[in-house]
């Protein structure tokens, strides 16, 4: 009996101080993890945090938490406890939990189990707990109870730890909702609480999720900045009203700016994840500013790293810019402008890459002429300045701020052209000119990570229904002269199109800590052989191919492989091809007659083109060798200058003569390649191309003792053969003969 009374007694303490691990402290903060014990037996602990074993003599316990008791009480041994095979930074490894009034312990049980779950409590779908990710900002959907059964409207507020973000309402509608998420590095333990006037008893209904941020600096950011004339006030177009209200200069111009920015990246991140690549985005530089993303933070002037805004003023005046170009012509002459702007601005050395966004703060109505002066969509992937360009005419409407995204939303305010422009039509009410601004810009993105034209999603002008990302109802649009949706649903959504999510995956922009590290060498060769069929290889594997019908400048049928998120690693380095397979997957191209085009991308984004594969087939591409046997060419690298200049074909003599043997390989280059010669041992050379006497000669010997011989060449072009290297059967290569600065071929 003495026993027992000790047991119960030990029982009972034992719940009063070991709470679960995933208790709450009144304050909301993560309480840290208790190692748990379990019977010496061969049963794991059901608890998720480290196992703990107790010693033999402690086998009649009957809860696995008496151990901890007994070492408190000194009646017991210490718990040897089991480090975890990867460290968890939140507190509670378990699922999400649930309660009401933001308490997940009955007080009526004392500590003793979980309230019941509130049928109403959040329910995240877009994102599981304890997940990484890489943004500042998370977009998140969701539900509040089951909107099958008995559907409501109320609002979310998301609270974080320690009152660390200002809370933000979001509006549920049909019992669905959408939110945005701030976080900070490290682990976020978010708190959901949903409220309604049409529930029975309106009290709060609490769920959290646990966020891990891990910011990324391994990869190239996207810079922001904005670009004015250089004697600009900084002004933006806006009505009256906005103006009063927030103002229209550049401290607000870069507030706007930097929101859109966060909604691009919390909307692209998104994407990824749902075309299963993992949470990957793009990333921004960072500075130590006065926040903007909330309101409280700029009025409070709490410091935040936020992504910067470079300020770029151009060397044109703010007249020169406007009377450059209007929205009738192709903008090319502003966009130059500013990309020479943003060159002195950045300075990038060789080989170095930048990737810039930027806004065209001069962009100005003209009610007049009915035009807008000063603004230009364009998006650029060449040079060494990757640059997408977009003006202000809509920047009066974007949000300032998280709590104003909603209400950017679903603004309705009609468009007074007395003052600001209704682009294309788009811009009738206030939120179709958000969507069209900010949608717009992110196509121009889309350009500059070598997005190309679409069937569908940002990159066929879908973004104006980017609202519907961030928002589950929609208002009255003007666009269509027709009531919005009751409820957007994931369907209903904008979308980066396929093809456009393979591009970012591979893209070093959007690389995380796991992806295989970047080949150096990620050129792509294609060749016929025998059967029909076409080869196609690459070191950095290839990724996926667009094929092309006829002249048609949109894809709409492609082939992939890549295995989800696996990377490199995951894609062949060599596929066979044949054409029949390749009509099949193009229907449109079931008649003979009709050209297919191919455009390849490897692992490491280099691309190859097939302008007919048909032609790859046919016999202008074999070649029969002095022995008899049978070749095959690959497609013609580079351009001609002249049309004067007469095609050459050179079979090397050591390919088929035995006695032959190559010794070395001279290349005669300045900033491109003029000639190769082939030199043997015999004291014979073939030339191919030609000897220029103003060149460079350099030379590459071969290691003959060890029967090193000539594999193949690796060569850097433009509109000629910049550079040439040299590749050999015992897997040595040469340095970059003439240019090494030019593209892979």
């Amino acid at each position: 009996m003495p026993f027992f009374k000790d047991l119960r007694r030990r029982s009972r303490a034992t719940f009063n101080l070991t709470p679960s691990s995933s208790s709450l402290n009144p304050n909301d903060d993560v309480l840290p993890d208790k190692s748990s014990s379990t019977l010496d037996s061969p049963t794991p602990s059901l608890h998720s945090s480290p196992v703990s074993f107790l010693n033999n003599n402690s086998t009649d316990l009957s809860s696995p938490h008496l151990s901890t008791l007994s070492k408190l009480n000194g009646n017991g041994y210490a718990p040897q406890v089991t480090p975890p095979q990867r460290p968890v930074p939140i507190g509670s490894q378990s699922s999400r939990s649930n309660g009401t009034n933001g308490n997940p312990l009955s007080p009526a049980n004392s500590g003793r189990g979980l309230a019941p779950v509130s049928p109403y409590a959040p329910k995240v779908l877009s994102v599981s707990d304890n997940s990484w990710v890489h943004q500042k900002i998370l977009l998140i959907y969701g539900q509040t109870g089951d909107a099958r059964q008995h559907s409501v409207d109320g609002n979310i507020t998301i609270y974080h730890p320690q009152d660390s973000f200002p809370p933000i309402s979001w509006p549920v509608y049909e019992s669905h909702f959408k939110a945005l998420v701030h976080l900070v590095p490290g682990p976020n333990k978010i708190r959901l609480e949903f409220t309604s006037s049409k529930i029975q008893n309106p009290i709060a209904h609490s769920s959290w999720v646990n966020i891990n941020y891990l910011p990324l600096v391994n990869s190239p950011p996207l810079q922001l900045a904005i670009v004015l004339g250089s004697d600009s006030d900084g002004h933006f177009d806006a009505v009256p009203e906005r103006i009063s209200r927030e103002g229209n200069g550049l401290e607000t111009a870069i507030r706007k700016f930097r929101m859109a920015a966060y909604m691009w990246q919390s909307f692209t991140g998104e994407q990824m994840y749902r075309n299963k690549f993992g949470r990957r985005c793009f990333r921004y530089e960072e500075e130590w500013q006065v926040g903007t993303l909330s309101f409280r933070d700029t009025k409070s002037n709490q410091m935040r790293n936020e992504a910067k805004i470079h300020i770029i003023r151009c060397d044109r005046t703010v007249d020169e810019l406007r009377k450059l170009n209007g929205t009738k012509s192709d903008g090319s002459e502003l966009f130059n402008v500013a990309l020479e702007a943003v060159k002195r601005y950045f300075g990038p050395r060789e080989g170095q890459t930048q990737y810039v966004s930027a806004l065209l703060l001069d962009t100005h109505w003209d009610k007049g002429t009915q035009t807008i002066t000063g603004h230009t969509a364009a998006g650029s992937n060449e040079d060494n300045i990757k640059l997408a360009l977009f003006g202000s005419y809509a920047l009066q409407s974007y949000p300032a701020a998280m709590e104003e995204v909603v209400a950017a939303f679903t603004d309705c305010t009609r468009t007074d052209i007395n003052f600001v422009a209704n682009y294309r039509n788009e811009c009738g009410s206030s939120w179709e000119a958000v969507n069209s601004g900010i949608g717009g810009h992110l196509r121009e993105i889309g350009h500059l990570f070598g997005c190309r034209h679409q069937e569908t999603g940002i990159m066929c002008r879908d973004s104006v229904r980017l609202n519907r990302s961030f928002t589950t109802r929609e208002p009255y649009s003007t666009r269509t002269q027709s009531q919005g949706l009751r409820l957007c649903l994931n369907e209903d959504e904008c979308t980066w199109h396929r093809l456009d999510t393979l591009r970012f995956r591979f893209h070093p922009c959007f690389r995380l800590p796991r992806d295989s590290p970047p080949t150096s060498d990620d050129a792509i060769q294609v060749w016929p052989v025998d059967n029909g069929r076409i080869l196609v290889t690459s070191s950095a594997g290839i990724a996926f191919i667009e094929i092309y019908v006829d002249d048609d400048e949109i894809c709409r049928s492609y082939l992939e492989y890549v295995d989800g998120d696996a990377g490199n690693n995951g894609i062949p380095k060599q596929i066979a091809l044949t054409e029949s397979e390749l009509r099949q997957h193009a229907p449109e191209s079931t008649k003979k007659n009709r050209k297919v085009k191919l455009v390849i991308y490897s692992g490491g984004l280099s691309t190859y083109t097939i302008d007919d594969v048909s032609q790859l087939k046919s016999k202008h591409s074999t070649a029969k060798l002095p022995n008899g046997q049978v070749g095959y060419r690959g497609n013609k690298l580079g351009q001609c200058r002249s049309l004067d200049i007469i095609p050459e074909q050179l079979f090397l003599e050591y390919a088929f003569i035995q006695t032959k043997l190559l010794v070395s390989v001279k290349v005669y280059h300045n900033g491109f390649i003029y000639g190769l010669e082939f030199c043997y041992e015999d004291s014979t050379s073939q030339i191919f191309g030609n000897r220029n006497p103003n060149s460079t000669c350099s030379e590459f010997v071969f290691d003959t003792r060890r029967g090193e011989i000539l594999m193949g060449f690796y060569v850097k072009l433009g509109t000629e053969i910049d550079g040439i290297g040299i590749i050999t059967n015992l897997s040595r290569k040469s340095g970059v003969f003439g240019n090494g600065n030019g593209r892979a071929g």
